[in-house]
């Protein structure tokens, strides 16, 4: 077993260098606490008591509620869309109640198939939480120490909690999320239809399945926590293309459900300024140009008219280019959820 490991912790080191140009991170700013939204603690069977981020509706109303996702580095604490911008905010504002579900490190905000380990080794054997994948890959924490179960808590026990104990629709809601949280967004409309009448997705990568993919998101889950992709799902099986919005367009079509679909062109912007930073936004939003290329192509070819698309000429994957996503997406959202 200890040779295992360290031929194992050789191979990862070797790599690492290369792993944070395919991870889901993006430009990060000051950390922000609203003290407007509250804590909102739902168990989950299989996770435990997960935190949720709740702003309520600036006009009082439990008819419209849209749930915004975070990406591959969600944190514990609070959602990134409270760390690094006042989205949230500026939908309370317009009368949405916001759902900002906190945690879900690489998880895709997917139901995996088992808790993430790499060679059968268990998870807390090694380092965890130092920030770097090439350590945490044998530490524990969530969705090590238990299976992720991240779509069936966001359209069961979430949806439901919501319901009885504050008062929220639980039907006809919006999703958005950036990067992977995007992925995802269109997953939970394609799948819950009856739940999402909305789904956005920033930045996305939504044709997982082409060549190349699943190993770029390999090593972007590796770098972000310590993650094992054939963990979450096997390769090329029923919970794969169950994730991938390039296969499960025709659902989308069918529903009718409304969409918001934007990447930017991987040019730094003015606050993009000069670092590791930007040149690895830079790549990360070529590639989710490049796949939400492919999946406009997809839902064209399927006669889509669903669909807002936005490609704006200048962008990286960062946060300052899906909060400039959100607020042009406002409108119809508005229009389209409640």
């Amino acid at each position: 077993m200890r040779s295992i490991r360290s031929v194992f912790a050789l191979i990862v080191a070797l790599v690492a260098p290369l792993l944070v140009a395919v991870s889901g991170g993006g430009a990060t700013a000051s950390a922000a606490f609203d003290p407007a939204a509250f804590d909102f603690w739902v168990d989950s069977p299989t996770m435990g008591p997960i935190k949720t981020r709740i702003l309520r509706a600036a006009d009082g109303n439990t008819d419209r509620v849209v749930y915004a996702l975070d990406g591959m580095r969600a944190r514990e604490d609070l959602s990134g869309w409270e760390i690094e911008t006042n989205v949230a905010e500026a939908m309370a504002a317009a009368n949405i109640n916001v759902v900002m579900p906190v945690g879900g490190q690489s998880s895709w905000y997917a139901d995996w198939n088992a808790p993430s380990s790499f060679l059968g080794i268990p998870p807390g054997t090694g380092s965890s939480n130092t920030g770097s994948g090439a350590t945490d890959i044998l530490g524990g924490g969530p969705g090590k120490s238990y299976r992720y179960t991240w779509e069936t808590f966001l359209t069961n026990d979430l949806r439901w909690a919501l319901r009885d104990r504050l008062g929220f629709n639980p039907n006809r809601n919006g999703v958005f999320g950036l990067s992977t949280g995007g992925s995802a967004a269109l997953t939970l409309a394609a799948y819950h239809p009856d739940q999402f009448s909305f789904a956005g997705a920033f930045s996305g990568y939504l044709n997982n399945s082409a060549p190349g993919m699943r190993e770029a998101i390999r090593l972007g889950m590796i770098d972000a926590g310590g993650y094992n992709v054939d963990s979450m799902a096997p390769p090329w099986g029923p919970q794969w293309l169950h994730m991938d919005p390039f296969v499960f367009a025709p659902n989308l079509v069918a529903n009718n459900t409304r969409l918001y679909i934007s990447a930017a062109s991987g040019r730094p912007t003015a606050q993009d300024g000069p670092s590791m930073g930007t040149v690895n936004g830079m790549a990360l939003e070529a590639l989710a140009l490049a796949n939400t290329r492919a999946f406009q192509v997809r839902m064209a070819t399927l006669g889509a008219t669903n669909v807002t698309y936005s490609f704006p000429d200048y962008g990286i994957h960062a946060w300052n280019t899906w909060q400039d996503e959100a607020y042009r997406m406002l409108p119809d959202l508005s229009a389209n959820i409640g």
